[in-house]
């Protein structure tokens, strides 16, 4: 499998700063053929999910696993625990569904009790939970135990709804499958200095990793993935040592442009992207001089943190251009 784009998985790992240990989400694919494919089965619990379109994932697999995969065809998360009755129920559903679909798209599931973080990454309330995962992004999800006909009109949606996007849906629809054979996938070569910046990003630090993206933008200024692991290193330093009351002083203090910034960031953490830059812009209208191009600065480098064609930057680049002219 090639490398990702940055641009594609920012928004996941933007969210995941958030919530778990990036270190262990984001290990390269070296960590990836060390680690187990799934965790022992506990005790009780139902047989570890098989086959080539069902699988168990892992705190240490997820990168790897979920994000990597979902670049090609979706990866429909199913969070559920061997407690759980209506899990019971449902993950046989979405299992025959998937072998049914021919890797048109994939079902990782993973067990809440065994990987505590990965259900902190979603916001998990209740269980059963499925969230699906496309291009690097959560684009769908429900709760509960629902009808074969009702999972099947959301799986038939999502595929419609990703098909142009995500290569590998059409490949298995046509008999292809979800990725080409591997001896066919060609590894693309790697760039040493990207590998001790994503090192020192790996290993919490932040200030080494910056200065190793900036050295390479400092030789290559329009090298568009040091831009965006910049922007995605700078973002993830901030998001770890964030108040977390950092939204309600904000909110008690509307012109503290400091507090604003530090809630928009805190936001974005909690995938609550559109209250961000709403905070942001509305931030910038109340400002003027020196304040206001702080905050048109920040909203600039969150903007860094999705792809470029994400409609809610589209949406708010264009709120900015209204606020500032």
């Amino acid at each position: 499998m090639t490398r990702p784009d940055p641009r594609q998985t920012a928004a996941m790992s933007a969210a995941l700063s958030g919530a778990v240990d990036l270190s262990a989400l984001k290990a390269r694919a070296d960590a990836q053929r060390q680690a187990p494919a799934s965790a022992p089965a506990a005790a009780g619990a139902p047989p570890a999910a098989s086959g080539a379109f069902v699988f168990d994932v892992t705190e240490a697999t997820f990168q790897a696993d979920v994000v990597e995969r979902s670049l090609q065809v979706p990866v429909v998360v199913d969070l559920w625990a061997d407690w759980c009755g209506p899990c019971k129920q449902l993950s046989p559903v979405l299992e025959r569904l998937a072998e049914a679909g021919g890797g048109a798209w994939l079902l990782a599931k993973v067990d809440v009790d065994a990987n505590p973080r990965i259900a902190q990454l979603f916001g998990v309330q209740s269980i059963p939970t499925v969230v699906a995962i496309g291009g690097g992004q959560p684009v769908d999800a429900f709760t509960g135990a629902q009808p074969e006909p009702q999972i099947r009109q959301w799986i038939t949606a999502l595929l419609d709804a990703l098909r142009e996007r995500l290569p590998g849906i059409r490949a298995a629809e046509a008999g292809g499958g979800a990725e080409p054979p591997p001896e066919v996938v060609e590894e693309e070569p790697v760039d040493p200095r990207f590998v001790a910046a994503e090192d020192a990003f790996e290993q919490g630090d932040f200030a080494a990793a910056e200065a190793a993206y900036e050295q390479i933008l400092a030789a290559e200024p329009a090298n568009e993935d040091a831009k965006a692991a910049l922007a995605q290193v700078k973002f993830t330093a901030r998001a770890e040592a964030a108040d977390p009351s950092a939204v309600a002083k904000a909110d008690a203090n509307p012109s503290d442009v400091d507090a604003q910034l530090a809630a928009a960031d805190v936001e974005v953490a909690q995938q609550q992207v559109d209250q961000a830059f709403a905070r942001l812009i509305a931030s910038v209208r109340q400002t003027a001089g020196d304040d206001r191009d702080k905050v048109r600065s920040h909203l600039v480098d969150l903007f860094g943190l999705f792809p470029a064609d994400d409609p809610r930057v589209a949406k708010a680049r264009r709120n900015l251009a209204s606020a500032l002219f």
